[in-house]
């Protein structure tokens, strides 16, 4: 017969007190790191946490707070890109960074299906977070419009334009991308196309726009590929359809670094040398664009600095809880390597 299991009791402040000789008060200021407690009692205090094994109830003290003491990071794309693309994992770190020094935990959530918004939602809505950070937000996206209703402390990485006025912070990406399509032109290239992608969301139709306004009257849509996401894949796919479409194609736009690796692929597997036949750039300055042969040109954005500003803004907000609409733009400049 198997013997019934004991549970360990857990330690509790009253034992800290009776441990170190002092009231339950004094232990209670030492651990919120209130002063007006003397030295001695202060480290007898910490000898008795240490010697009972004495844990806080993180949870127990967030609910007489209100607060849960946690920010959500939200990405809106599948699992394969959100592991992939390493902007991603840039806003994250850097968004991690930010709150870890300010004692808050970072939370991921993944949304790539509807059950995934509806689920999302939900969990919002239980106050397990103080805010969220909304990374790659779409057209007509639920969760924003949830996170607006539910008057939860947010901010979003990129700005749609019909979401809801949250707070914002994110780059130019038309200005940046009309600079390096117009550095392309600058080499000579006359046959220039595009492989866009992400044109459900404010990033990647401003790098389309730019790069139309950097074409002008040379501008010719029957050479822009559409892809749905910014993946190598999407890269090579799209490559493989300009060459098909202009096989005198010279210079390409890729809207990311991404897309620009998988379109070296494809130019060489078709036989095309880069950058003697096609000069190709990309955008992001990730790390795509150094591992790349040859080296990707790219338009530096601050990913990293993107998400450490996007999760001070969400901390503002959950200080003051002011929820008023705001944004800040970030700056990109040119890397010009060996692509072009």
């Amino acid at each position: 017969m198997t013997a019934p299991t004991t549970r360990v009791k857990r330690a509790t402040i009253f034992d800290v007190a009776a441990e170190a000789g002092v009231s339950r008060g004094t232990v209670s200021r030492v651990l919120n790191g209130e002063p007006y407690v003397s030295a001695a009692a202060r480290e007898a205090i910490e000898a008795a946490i240490a010697k009972v094994g004495y844990v806080r109830n993180t949870a127990a003290r967030n609910l007489a707070k209100q607060s849960s003491g946690a920010i959500a990071l939200i990405v809106h794309e599948p699992d394969s890109v959100f592991i992939d693309d390493p902007n991603i994992g840039a806003i994250l770190l850097g968004a991690n960074a930010a709150l870890s020094a300010a004692d808050y935990q970072l939370v991921s959530l993944i949304i790539d299906t509807e059950r995934d918004s509806r689920r999302v939602t939900g969990y919002l809505g239980g106050g397990f977070v103080d805010g969220a950070i909304i990374v790659s937000a779409r057209e007509d996206d639920p969760i924003s419009q949830a996170i607006a209703d539910l008057r939860l402390p947010a901010v979003m990485v990129g700005r749609p334009d019909n979401q809801p006025q949250l707070p914002w912070v994110g780059i130019d990406n038309r200005g940046a991308a009309r600079q390096i399509t117009e550095r392309l032109r600058n080499t000579g290239r006359r046959r220039i196309g595009m492989i866009a992608a992400g044109l459900d969301r404010d990033s990647g139709r401003d790098r389309l726009a730019g790069f139309r306004e950097a074409m002008g009257d040379d501008f010719d849509d029957s050479i822009v590929a559409r892809e749905r996401f910014y993946t190598y894949a999407a890269g090579v796919a799209g490559m493989t359809e300009l060459l098909a479409r202009e096989p005198g194609i010279d210079g390409v736009f890729a809207a990311s670094d991404a897309i620009a690796a998988g379109a070296l692929e494809a130019l060489r597997n078709a036989g095309r040398t880069v950058p003697r036949d096609v000069g190709i750039v990309g955008f992001d300055d990730s790390s795509w664009a150094v591992r790349a042969q040859p080296a990707l040109s790219t338009v530096r954005q601050p990913a990293g600095q993107l998400g450490a500003r996007a999760a001070e803004l969400v901390l503002e907000q959950v200080r003051t809880g002011s929820l008023a609409a705001n944004g800040a733009l970030l700056a990109t400049e040119i890397v010009w390597r060996d692509s072009a």
